[in-house]
Parts: C-alpha cells; structure tokens; sequence
C-alpha cells in the first residue's frame, strides 16, 4: 500500500474594510466551498481599519471558532493593497488565492481556479469575469475603463489579459511571497501583473462568474482609483 500524499495548503486571503454587511456570509461560503481533493485551506483576514461593525462581526466569528481564521487588524485604513500585503506575509500555503469580502465573486469557483496550478500547467492564475461566465449586468464605463486599464497594462507586460483588475487571483506560495510588493491601495492590481511577468510567470485565465454590486449596495471604487491605476501601471511597469 503506497503512502497517503501530503496535504496541500491552500491559503485564502481576505482584505476587509467596511463590510459589515456581507462578511460573516462570505466567510461562511469561503469554509463550505469545494476543494479539489487533497487541499486544506487556511484563511488569513485582515481588518483594514474598518469603522462599521465588521471588527466586532469578525471577533465574535474568531471566538466562536465555528469558521476558524486567523485575524490581523490594522488600526487605521491604509487600503487593499496594503492590507493585501499584510495577509500575504502571514500566509503559509503553497497556494495563494485572494477572496474580496463582498459577495462579489463566488468561491464555489475556487476549483477552476487552482486546476492550472495544481496541473503544474500555471504559476498563477486570474479568473477573468469577461470570458464568458454569468455576470450582473451594470456599468458600461466600469467595463470601459476596465477595458483600458488591462489594455494599458498589457502593453507593457505583453500579455493578453483579459480582466488584470479581477479580485481573483491564484499564485504559487513561493512565488507570491518572494515579490517585494509597494501598492497600499488599488494599485496592487497592476503591480502584481507587472511582477509576475516580469519574473516570467505561466499565466493562465479561467471564466468566472461576477456579481457586481451598486454604490448603494456598498461598491467602493471610483474614477479616482483608475487614475492611480494608470501611474501604477507606469510605476510598476517602467520602474521597480
């Protein structure tokens, strides 16, 4: 009888600020959702410095412990990236996938995701909400910015990306943990493209499904954000 496989570790990462409303549901999906066989999973949520109820939602979940995480809070809002960067520092999975907390993008996705990595086909992936999965219908300047924005970036990286600023982005632990990463807020996106292809990484894209939500459902980026998406673009792409 040949020896059982060692686990792999699967380490989920949860920026949170101000999400009150649909954190403690997320967490839920992100502990029920399938796994390809012999992965674990370890969640890693970071409380960026929220002013709504989501620490005290994400407290009583830790003292419970009926969805186990490990919390790290930051005292003040320093922004996705930087709560990004933190949540990657302390995982510890030979795979790393990062999860918004709201309600946005569905993890009952997580095995089209890891399905390159664990194939050894990619180092990284990224599930592109434009590829021909179900997706709320919403804003056309949204898309046509989006659009810009991964056209802009692909010229740089010459790559072919359907959807850079996707939330779901999957990379080999290893890989990820040995970027040095800057962004603190939304420039995380354009910065990790521009790492990973600047180390050459095999990068592949799998459709997923995508639902938005409004400004008055809790949507938080704005135009302002694309325009720091353009310099980090240039930063991080002609620079270090």
């Amino acid at each position: 009888m040949s020896p059982s496989r060692p686990m792999i570790k699967l380490s989920i990462v949860i920026p949170v600020y101000n999400e009150e409303a649909t954190v403690e549901t997320l967490l839920a999906q992100v502990v029920a959702a399938p796994l390809p066989e012999g992965l674990e999973r370890e969640l890693v949520v970071v409380d960026d410095g929220s002013s709504d109820g989501s620490r005290a939602i994400l407290h009583r979940l830790a003292n419970e412990a009926t969805v186990p995480f490990r919390l790290i809070e930051h005292e003040r809002n320093r922004g996705k990236g930087a709560a990004l960067r933190t949540a990657f520092a302390a995982t510890t999975g030979e795979i790393v996938l990062i999860q918004d907390a709201d309600l946005e993008y569905d993890p009952c996705e997580y095995p089209g995701l890891l399905q390159p990595i664990l194939d050894d086909k990619a180092d990284v992936v990224y599930g592109s909400r434009f590829l021909g999965g179900p997706r709320r219908v919403l804003f056309f300047w949204h898309y046509v910015g989006n659009t810009v924005l991964t056209m802009l970036s692909n010229m740089f990286t010459d790559l072919n990306l359907s959807d850079m600023e996707t939330c779901y982005k999957v990379f080999r632990g290893d890989l990820l943990r040995g970027l040095a990463l800057r962004s603190n807020r939304f420039g995380i996106e354009p910065e990790l493209t521009a790492k990973v292809a600047k180390v050459k990484a095999r990068i592949y894209e799998v459709p997923i499904s995508y639902h938005g939500r409004t400004y008055a459902e809790g949507k938080k980026i704005g135009w302002r954000d694309g325009v720091s998406a353009v310099w980090a673009i240039l930063r991080y792409n002609l620079g270090s």
